[in-house]
């Protein structure tokens, strides 16, 4: 009997104009997804297996769905790999300087704040 091979769900990307802020920023509040889009940064495309996360397959495939929905990435499929590149353009396009601005805040130390709430 032939091996049947399971069929991948089609991915959702959202067109450039429909990105929401909200779901951009949402999708940056997690520390493994920032490592994914940090990852990108600095590398344009990587298959999905590459990225230094310590996660089980099945949580990485979440993060890059909603990073994917969010509009941050782009998937594209090919043979058995999945690729994933930064959508910074569209992202720029929609909210210039917004990514950079956030990953640099990222990356920042915090700063220790004083009893009446002031930078010290």
């Amino acid at each position: 009997m032939p091996r049947t091979q399971r069929r991948r769900a089609a991915l959702v990307h959202p067109e450039a104009e429909e990105i929401d802020l909200l779901d951009v920023l949402h999708a940056l509040s997690d520390p493994t997804r920032m490592t994914i889009v940090r990852t990108l940064r600095a590398e344009p495309e990587r298959a999905c297996g590459t990225f230094p996360v310590d996660v089980a397959p099945s949580t990485l495939t979440h993060h890059f769905r909603v990073l994917r929905e969010a509009g941050l990435i782009r998937q594209r499929e090919d043979g058995n790999r999945r690729w994933t590149t930064l959508r910074l353009e569209d992202l720029d396009g929609r909210f210039p300087g917004l990514l950079d601005t956030v990953l640099a805040a990222y990356e920042a130390p915090a700063k220790p704040v004083g009893p009446e709430g002031g930078v010290t």
